[in-house]
């Protein structure tokens, strides 16, 4: 089917779940979650991944095993497209898009505070950040507090230094084009205005070269 729109409903379906997480009312109301949240978003991922790539849908359920929060359901549903490093999501607050480096193993750390302490490869990061932000996009990412050991505290780019991950970012809410194909759109030109990023992170971070198990030690 063809994507029409992205309804309000799903909106107000995240809006009750938040008020009611439980399986009782997960249970009453899944059926507007069927309706008006994956399968939309099904029919939208299979005409994004024409450009970017396979989609994964991650589970409406959480896993509350080792988690302190019990709460059985995620108060968003997340769409994420490995190949091209995007992330789309819909929520009580509406529809949200990013692209970039998500989680960096230590490795992938390391090569990145090289390039970005390099002229070079630093400059052209800067220039595609400044590229993101005219298209209205906002960068974010887990940063230490302080500059990384082995590099001069007042470096030129010491704010980028202390990033541990980077993604740029377009929260678009709920506006009035969200239940129209105008959605799609919106989703493509943002993805694209981010693709200077990935394509630096691409070039000078890289995959991880750790075993899995190793990946999370920084």
């Amino acid at each position: 089917m063809t994507f029409e729109g992205i309804s309000f409903a799903a909106l107000d379906f995240y809006e009750d779940l938040e008020a009611d997480n439980s399986k009782s009312f997960w249970t009453a109301h899944r059926h507007l979650y069927d309706e008006h949240v994956k399968a939309p978003l099904q029919e939208l991922a299979a005409e994004l991944s024409q450009e970017f790539g396979t989609a994964k849908f991650f589970r409406p359920f959480r896993d509350v095993r080792f988690a302190k929060d019990k709460t059985p359901y995620k108060t968003h549903q997340g769409v994420y497209f490995a190949e091209s490093r995007r992330y789309l999501q819909v929520s009580a607050a509406g529809l949200y898009a990013s692209g970039g480096f998500y989680e960096m193993a230590s490795d992938q750390i390391a090569r990145y505070r090289r390039a970005v302490a390099e002229d070079l490869p630093g400059q052209a990061l800067v220039q595609s950040i400044a590229l993101a932000e005219k298209s209205r996009l906002v960068i974010r990412g887990e940063q230490l507090s302080r500059i990384p050991t082995g590099f001069a505290k007042d470096h030129l780019r010491q704010e980028l230094l202390r990033h541990k991950s980077i993604w740029a970012t377009r929260e678009f809410g709920s506006p009035d084009w969200l239940p129209t194909p105008r959605a799609k759109a919106e989703v493509v030109k943002a993805w694209r205005a981010m693709q200077p990023l990935i394509d630096w992170l691409d070039k000078h971070v890289g995959q991880s070269d750790l075993p899995v198990a190793r990946r999370g030690e920084r």
